[in-house]
């Protein structure tokens, strides 16, 4: 790891503005001032520490010009993105006709291998988010539990062999559905064939509910999770939070959700125009604003490892209160929130605690000196001989 290289508590942090991104897709498709906008949004977005930026435009060739201006703003400020679109006709947005499994697949492939200069390595491309919306149906409603289960790991084997033909890192495998739908379709086989990975979209009324399913999710399907949405408030669930009561939730859902630890790739929906907004409609910021920016942008404690005569100490052991890394090369950083502690150990050295504030700071450099440590037989005799050679010296 290079010196100064920061850490994050997620692998995917990101911001949806399906509110424009998809619903405002047709309208705006031929206004180029709508850029100014755009711009604003990304900017917003990447200011928090995001890593991702969460696109809804829709897959079909009429919406390509918009999704484009998306993508290469989102590039301007070093954001991957995470399609989150689909295609128009398996919800059967934007009046287009609906579309069967086989259709969607096929035009999926397509969409892909027709437009390779759209995506970059580390984007996220999710084909069908939330897909018992659309198609053939919800099969917690329909019965038809194989076929969904069947429907999404072909679909996945498909984009993924299309990405890997065009030689692009792009991740595939974020398949977003209720929770109840993911309660229902992902088993430990089906989450196996989509590698591992669990996607929900999850909205309930407290962060200690929320940190509960998630870990139920984990259990029972032995995947990591992915939130593919949440957010707050949701009139219906939360009622009508205000600014502090919705920065105090955002908070103690992002707190949590990071002890869980089986969170790997988090999505808030939405940036603006929701009741979840961050952003109001003039893009001034709320004040949940800062909570999401202190865990995706968190203070990191970093430095060297090294031994008494300056060497590079390796597979040291850094343990910290939501995190713990093992590093490899000398040189450690680690996310931290607040104020802890933190263990820097490895067998044969006396272990090192330091205690850090994590307030009002970018980040903190503490450099680590591990002593060996020298088991008490080989003391006792060291011992011994000092004491022989201290008596013929009387």
């Amino acid at each position: 790891m290079p010196i100064n290289a920061r850490e994050r508590f997620f692998q995917v942090q990101s911001i949806d503005t399906m509110k424009y991104s998809r619903d405002l897709a047709r309208e705006k498709i031929k206004d180029s001032t709508f850029d100014q906008t755009i711009e604003i949004q990304i900017k917003n977005i990447a200011g928090t520490g995001a890593t991702h930026v969460s696109l809804g435009t829709p897959y079909e060739e009429e919406f390509m010009p918009y999704l484009k201006r998306w993508v290469v703003i989102a590039r301007k400020y070093k954001l991957n993105v995470w399609f989150r679109g689909n295609l128009a006709g398996w919800e059967n947005w934007f009046d287009y006709p609906k579309i069967n499994r086989n259709l969607h697949t096929l035009k999926i492939k397509e969409f892909i291998l027709n437009h390779p200069d759209l995506f970059d390595d580390g984007d996220v491309f999710s084909s069908c988010p939330e897909c018992e919306n659309g198609g053939p149906g919800d099969p917690r409603k329909t019965g038809d539990v194989d076929g969904f289960r069947n429907f999404i790991v072909n679909e996945y084997k498909t984009v993924k062999e299309a990405f890997k033909s065009l030689e692009k890192n792009v991740t595939a495998n974020y398949y977003s559905m209720n929770g109840d739908v993911a309660r229902l379709i992902m088993d430990k086989d089906t989450t196996a064939k989509l590698d591992g990975t669990v996607t929900v979209d999850h909205y309930v009324s407290t962060p200690e509910k929320l940190a509960k399913d998630i870990k139920n999710y984990a259990k029972e399907s032995g995947g990591k999770i992915v939130l593919g949405e949440f957010g707050a408030p949701i009139p219906d669930i939360h009622g009508d939070l205000n600014q502090e009561e919705q920065a105090g939730w955002i908070d103690s859902a992002l707190r949590k959700i990071v002890n869980t630890k089986e969170v790997i790739a988090i999505n808030y929906w939405t940036n603006n125009a929701s009741s979840t907004e961050l952003w109001n409609d003039n893009n001034s910021p709320r004040l949940a604003v800062s909570n999401i920016e202190k865990y995706y942008n968190p203070v990191n404690v970093m430095g060297t490892i090294k031994d008494e005569k300056g060497n590079s100490v390796k597979e040291v052991t850094v343990k910290g209160r939501e995190r713990t890394i093992v590093v490899t090369d000398g040189v450690y950083a680690i996310p931290v929130l607040d104020k802890e502690s933190l263990t820097f150990s490895k067998l044969g050295y006396v272990s090192v605690n330091i205690g850090v504030k994590a307030e009002n700071v970018k980040d903190i450099v503490k450099d680590i000196v591990l002593v060996k440590s020298y088991p008490r037989i080989f003391y006792s005799i060291y011992m011994k001989i000092l004491n022989f050679f201290l008596g013929l010296l009387r």
